[in-house]
């Protein structure tokens, strides 16, 4: 299974929360984040949209592992 994070370069233009709002959401900064935790497996099922998600930002912001 993956992880993913979004990494400083995020200018919160919110193509990921788009895509995959079960992982991704705009924190009070206006910045995305993971909603599920940086640490925690996304679930297979939502593999493809966080992939989908990562490819769709503009700054590269997401990272799978």
């Amino acid at each position: 299974m993956a992880k993913t994070k979004v990494n400083e370069t995020c200018i919160g233009c919110g193509a990921c929360t788009a895509v995959c709002p079960e992982v991704f959401d705009l924190n009070g900064d206006g910045l995305a984040e993971n909603i599920l935790g940086n640490d925690t497996e996304i679930p297979a099922d939502l593999e493809g949209s966080v992939r989908e998600a990562a490819e769709a930002c503009p700054v590269s912001a997401i990272e799978v592992e």
